[in-house]
């Protein structure tokens, strides 16, 4: 049994993307080529949005708005402590400060009334200027992002979807980038929807933002905005209007995820059909499974419970076969290059009490409803 079984969805699209990498081998546009654009163009419909552009990896995604809304020291960007460290990791390099915010027992996504809790302690304490708000889409759901929008519209902040295990989610049908300033993914192998290598891509529904962010992706070249009142009759990126950095998707890549976007709805049917019975299943056998709003379709990129015995819980399903994983047993705001940054307002108790009880079951869209049934007999058969 596998934990993420990459290689079952190969071998359903194993010859259209076999036929996908040789037409980028024969034409020989690597990087930036036709399908770059083609996937890009898929992706933006697929989001309901007006513009999406791939990059390097997911934390790229991240890092390009940032410096398209002119971080700096002083600034302060609101994200959650139970996330992976790239979602913080940005924030940084720009000389801001991350602010570390509470999740929600049930969904593991930020907390809105402790996300403005810590905005306004923030302006009480004065010593920073609240500027962004990264709400994440864990484990494949939807953050609450109306409600982030309000409050980033409260406090004049703009809003990012970090949606790197949650692309696709969406909350009463519609994706975050109905609301959000920008959404942003990766398609690192492991996501729902991951190439075969490192990945990125970010939306928006924003034009001036969308040429910005493509002029940064690519050294900072020049824009048609840029070109106003001049030209420049030359390759663009030989003209640079702002510093920019070198994050550009391949296009075998993006081959690769033009074939994948094709089953990608079916998949997330699966993945929800899995996590279905994962639920009936496992209730009463746990402290909690997870829980998804009823307006919010997942997609699922983890299935993670609660367990008070989690470290033994974890080596029995070894000892039956059955693989699992660990996520986030250090949150950011105690863990090493990060603890010394706010960890927002008050204590951040949700927080420490899921790093000592989340584990990750196996999930997949090819998860078979045998290897499933085994899944859920042996946590039913754990005493410990």
């Amino acid at each position: 049994m596998q934990f993420i079984d990459l290689h079952a969805q190969r071998a359903r699209i194993e010859t259209e993307v076999n036929t996908a990498i040789a037409n980028v081998l024969a034409h020989g546009m690597f990087v930036m080529g036709p399908e770059v654009r083609e996937f890009e163009a898929q992706m933006a419909a697929f989001s309901g949005a007006k513009h999406a552009l791939g990059c390097a990896n997911g934390t790229d995604a991240l890092a390009l708005p940032l410096m398209a809304w002119g971080l700096r020291p002083g600034d302060a960007v609101f994200c959650p402590s139970f996330t992976f460290c790239a979602t913080a990791e940005v924030v940084p390099w720009l000389g801001a400060e991350p602010v570390f915010v509470e999740i929600l027992p049930d969904t593991f996504n930020m907390d809105p009334a402790h996300l403005e809790a810590c905005i306004e302690a923030v302006i009480a304490e004065g010593r920073l200027t609240p500027k962004v708000i990264i709400a994440v889409d864990l484990f494949g759901q939807s953050a609450d992002h109306p409600a982030m929008r309000r409050i980033a519209d409260k406090y004049g902040l703009k809003l990012i979807a970090d949606s790197a295990q949650g692309f696709g989610t969406t909350l009463d049908g519609k994706h975050p980038s109905d609301w959000a300033d920008i959404v942003t993914t990766s398609f690192f192998p492991a996501k729902p929807l991951g190439c075969y290598g490192d990945g990125g891509a970010v939306v928006t529904n924003d034009d001036e933002l969308a040429e910005l962010l493509d002029s940064i992706r690519i050294h900072g070249k020049v824009t048609p905005s840029d070109l106003k009142d001049q030209t420049f009759e030359h390759d663009p990126k030989y003209f640079n209007m702002r510093i920019g950095m070198n994050s550009r998707l391949d296009s075998i890549q993006a081959a690769i995820l033009i074939e994948k976007l094709k089953i990608f709805p079916d998949e997330i049917e699966l993945r929800n059909n899995v996590a279905d019975r994962y639920a009936e299943g496992l209730k009463g056998s746990v402290l909690s499974v997870p829980g998804t709003p009823e307006n919010v379709v997942s997609v699922w990129a983890q299935y993670v419970i609660d367990h008070e015995n989690r470290d033994g819980l974890q080596a029995h399903l070894k000892s039956q076969g059955v693989p699992s994983a660990v996520y986030y047993p250090v949150p950011m705001h105690v863990n090493g290059a990060y603890a010394r940054y706010t960890a927002g307002a008050g204590d951040l108790k949700v927080t420490e009490a899921k790093m000592a009880t989340v584990l990750a079951l196996p999930m997949h869209p090819y998860l078979s409803e045998e290897d499933q049934d085994k899944v859920i007999e042996a946590v039913r058969s754990f005493n410990g």
